[in-house]
């Protein structure tokens, strides 16, 4: 625990306050960036600047030319320190009772300039860590002259408090009956998409990659048909060149691309959607032959009611018929019923998809009826859906027919 101060002990809402070490240190690890206050000729400055704790010491990355860092120079700067975490924010009948949930911590205390090479090294190391543990093996370390740009302050964790507010809605008892909505809107800082830099060829991190269940996993899957292999902006071009075709985009929820940048930004699309969990997506590859043929998916994803549906397929008209796109629907089944556990399994495809339906229909799956006006078709005009689905308990039966309607069909060479 930390000791109470004059500087630290609360004059209001004395409930929401903490001393607790570890509560302090878990708020400073998880947040990224603190204000750093302090005082220049007598007038106050604030810098927002990035941060890690080593230990019982916080420290502060800064420029050798900026006044925090040249006042430290001598005894020490004394600073205030404050680290926020936003977690949500309380919508309350009344005006006054509009809160936030939160966590934060403010720390007083005199900053020291890092002077040890060694100290100096150990905390920018510590900082590219902080962004994703490997990263400091995985970028260049800094120069001399870059180490003479950069500065880091040290401030002891000694003058520390902590403060949150958690729950929900505190109206008072009179405001209970208003008719307005209350409650509690969450806010979670999540990581994007990673957004490659023009010119990198190397994969994105694995420090930097969702860590998804396996729901949400495109694991690589072998036939003797087609290869499933995630899908990947590198895919485009051969995508492209495989699937360039007015029949095979006719039933689709997007047109026909007019060129591989449209269809970059499908891709691009697909893959924002896997990164919100929304999908998981597979590139076709000629088991034979190596090239890309074609694409599909898993959406509706819901682990919780072990469902999933295969769709946003599309396939290169001449591998249409040919055992591709069957051994691929065998295989995401197998993986849903046998690695996932899935109960179901559903398809949707355009009532005017006659050649769609038959061959969902082949597959095993029973149809379950149309969804009207279900989707927005490109042309602006309203799509009725035709939703099928495989129980587990007819997926042993399916399995055996489809894996012998394989079985005397030799891999095509296209």
């Amino acid at each position: 625990m930390y000791a109470p101060t004059a500087r630290t002990t609360a004059s209001r809402s004395r409930e929401r306050m903490s001393y607790d070490r570890a509560a302090a240190h878990a708020v400073l690890d998880e947040a990224y960036h603190c204000a750093l206050g302090f005082t220049v000729d007598g007038a106050p400055r604030v810098l927002p600047t990035l941060h890690v704790r080593i230990g019982d010491t916080l420290y502060l990355h800064g420029s050798t030319g900026s006044r925090p860092l040249l006042a430290a120079r001598g005894d020490g700067l004394p600073v205030c320190v404050a680290v926020t975490l936003l977690d949500g924010l309380v919508y309350a009948r009344s005006q006054f009772h509009h809160s936030a949930n939160y966590r934060s911590v403010i720390a007083h205390g005199t900053a020291r300039l890092v002077t040890d090479p060694g100290e100096r090294a150990d905390v920018l190391t510590a900082l590219m860590e902080k962004v994703g543990t490997g990263r400091a093996a995985e970028s260049r370390p800094p120069n001399r002259r870059e180490l003479a740009e950069t500065a880091v302050l040290a401030l002891p964790l000694v003058e520390v408090s902590v403060r949150t507010r958690t729950g929900g809605v505190k109206d008072d008892p009179a405001d209970l009956d208003l008719p307005h909505w209350a409650g509690v809107v969450p806010l979670r800082l999540t990581p994007g998409r990673p957004e490659p830099d023009a010119g990198v060829t190397a994969p994105v991190p694995a420090y930097l990659r969702p860590t998804p269940s396996p729901w949400h996993e495109p694991a690589v899957r072998h036939g003797r048909h087609v290869l499933l292999e995630p899908l990947d902006l590198s895919h485009t071009d051969e995508l492209y060149a495989a699937t360039a075709d007015p029949e095979v985009w006719q039933y689709l929820s997007r047109p026909l691309p007019t060129g591989p940048a449209q269809l970059r930004e499908i891709v691009a699309g697909a893959l924002a959607e896997q990164h919100r969990h929304e999908r998981v997506a597979w590139v076709q590859r000629c088991a034979v032959t190596g090239a890309v043929v074609g694409s599909t998916s898993y959406y509706e994803i819901d682990p919780g009611q072990r469902s999933v549906a295969i769709g946003y397929t599309f396939l290169g008209r001449p591998w249409w018929r040919s055992g591709i796109n069957t051994e691929a629907k065998l295989l995401l089944l197998a993986r849903a019923f046998d690695e996932l556990g899935a109960v179901r399994v559903v398809w949707h495809t355009d009532l005017r998809n006659e050649r769609s339906q038959r061959a969902i229909e082949r597959l095993g799956a029973q149809r379950e009826g149309v969804l009207r006006r279900h989707r927005l078709r490109p042309d602006g005009s309203w799509r009725d859906t035709v939703q099928y689905s495989m129980t587990v308990d007819e997926w042993p039966n399916a399995q055996v027919t489809l894996r012998e309607r394989l079985r005397g069909r030799a891999p095509v060479v296209r």
